[in-house]
């Protein structure tokens, strides 16, 4: 019996991938969790076989769980399911130590398919995504720059950017000067744009 832990921050979303996923005879979902900041418990708890994380939840992101799974049980493999199809998001998640990476427009039997592929050694990863992944690049970004202007986000004052971060305003200038400028943006609110579309914020 495989065992699941799904974290998916839609209550009604979480439920139909539990049932869906409970009608396959060798598939048992043991735990499911609504934030990111709650899947590091459910892993040291119940030591999955696999984890399902939906990238954008509350407390923290899939992406950024992914570390945490690694570490609280390195045998459970974890796969991405994400409605947010972007190739910036599968080389987070892959470099993080995903195995695999879905959109939720496939059908249950194919993400049944793919645990079972994953918890046999393979890596799933929707080939359209891997496709753009190759086309789109390397991310420009230092991790700084992304920090910085993510945390820029609905325009907000440098001082405050630069007081969040721990960063002079100077400092919080330049950062962002390069990423507008590694983008080929006209201004940080494109950039953050152009950065987002792309999966690298």
């Amino acid at each position: 019996m495989i065992s699941i832990v799904i974290a998916e921050d839609q209550t009604m979303m979480r439920s139909a991938l539990t049932t869906l996923l409970e009608l396959e005879e060798d598939l048992s979902v043991v735990a499911g969790v609504g934030r990111g900041d709650e899947i590091a418990l459910a892993i040291r708890e119940h030591t999955p076989d696999v984890a399902l994380l939906d990238i954008e939840m509350p407390g923290k992101s899939g992406l950024d769980a992914i570390s945490d799974v690694r570490r609280e049980n390195p045998d459970t493999a974890v796969i991405v399911v994400t409605t947010f199809g972007r190739a910036g998001y599968l080389r987070r998640a892959m470099d993080a130590g995903a195995r695999g990476f879905l959109v939720k427009d496939n059908p249950v039997e194919e993400l049944a398919a793919s645990i079972r592929r994953v918890v046999a050694g393979e890596t799933i990863i929707d080939q359209l995504l891997a496709a753009q992944a190759l086309s789109a690049g390397e991310n420009p970004l230092s991790d700084r720059e992304v920090d910085v202007l993510g945390t820029s986000d609905g325009g907000i004052p440098i001082s405050e950017i630069a007081a969040q971060l721990h960063l002079s305003p100077a400092t919080v200038r330049n950062y962002l000067s390069a990423a507008i400028g590694k983008l080929g943006a006209r201004n940080r609110a494109e950039a953050l744009q152009l950065a987002r579309r792309n999966g690298w914020v």
